[in-house]
């Protein structure tokens, strides 16, 4: 069934990443089911005795318990039913880095370290340990082909490694009509959902991002400092002028003892960045230099941002 009538409280995500176990974690051998990014929805099945509620995955058939204090209450009265996010977060059963399928769901392969949080030289440890991992430069997930360059790809999968969250799917206008009568959707690619292009991205961070944890800045100098100084994700977004062409998006990433972002007189003209693309590098800076500054009327963008999420 596509379309279901919601008639239970819904709940969001107030903690990071919220742990949605099969039994409470108070029983023996209580496993996690999935991990459901901040501000996506939950619907309330069961209010227990104890701090673990019953809820299901909004738009989804899963179910499972999470700790009460991680979730809030959504007001109702001043809630879009289409703000709420694609849950878009279960792996992908023939999701690969060898492979183009499934390219809109996350990763499932456990050699792919996740960021670790634990510390600053942990978060930058780690960050350089993912980059190694995804090897945008060589795996065949990122290539460019006859149809398509691959950047949003690359940077939603290095988003949900480093534990940050941008949408890879937005709503279909059909599925967005059900949604505002009040009905849940089932995800169902190319029917009530479509990827998410660069293009469509900008607009996301400049509608959406500061509620998910983003930050806009103001140059790529101070995102540079902000990446290195806390081991967090930097991206630099631009929107074609000429809007059926793709946009761009790449990460800003932590500088290394080998790689480094290009300076003048000690100020970061071109930050260090990793993408997908026409070309795809693991790291760069200078090669591209501030290639989102083209305003080209057939080939440049109309406009830039850049964010930071810790």
């Amino acid at each position: 069934m596509i379309y279901k009538k919601l008639i239970s409280m819904k709940y969001r995500v107030a903690t990071p990443l919220l742990n949605l176990r099969d039994f409470p974690a108070t029983h023996d051998n209580s496993k996690i089911l999935i991990k459901i990014p901040f501000r996506h929805t939950v619907k309330l099945i069961e209010k227990t005795a104890s701090d673990w509620w019953k809820v299901k995955l909004f738009n989804t058939e899963t179910e499972g318990f999470v700790f009460s204090r991680d979730i809030e209450l959504v007001d109702e009265a001043t809630e879009k039913s289409t703000d709420i996010e694609v849950p878009n977060f279960e792996l992908g059963a023939r999701a690969s880095l060898d492979s183009k399928e499934e390219t809109y769901k996350p990763i499932g392969d456990p050699s792919i370290p996740f960021r670790d949080l634990t510390s600053l030289e942990s978060k930058l440890t780690s960050i350089r340990n993912i980059i190694t991992a995804l090897d945008v430069s060589k795996s065949f997930r990122y290539q460019k082909d006859a149809s398509d360059t691959y950047c949003n790809i690359y940077t939603f999968d290095y988003c949900f490694f480093a534990k940050v969250y941008i949408p890879r799917l937005r709503w279909t206008d059909k599925a967005i009509e059900q949604l505002e009568k009040g009905n849940e959707v089932a995800v169902v690619f190319d029917e009530t959902v479509r990827p998410f292009y660069s293009n469509y991205i900008y607009d996301w961070f400049l509608q959406s991002g500061n509620k998910f944890g983003w930050e806009r800045i103001a140059d790529v100098a101070e995102l540079q400092e902000k990446v290195n100084a806390n081991g967090g994700v930097g991206i630099i977004c631009a929107k074609r002028i000429i809007l059926n062409k793709s946009g761009h998006i790449v990460v800003v990433v932590p500088e290394t003892d080998t790689d480094k972002a290009y300076r003048k007189e000690g100020k970061v003209i071109y930050p260090l960045q990793s993408q997908a693309g026409a070309d795809n590098y693991n790291y760069f800076s200078e090669i591209r230099a501030d290639w989102w500054s083209n305003n080209d009327p057939e080939s440049g963008y109309a406009s830039a941002i850049f964010y930071y999420h810790d």
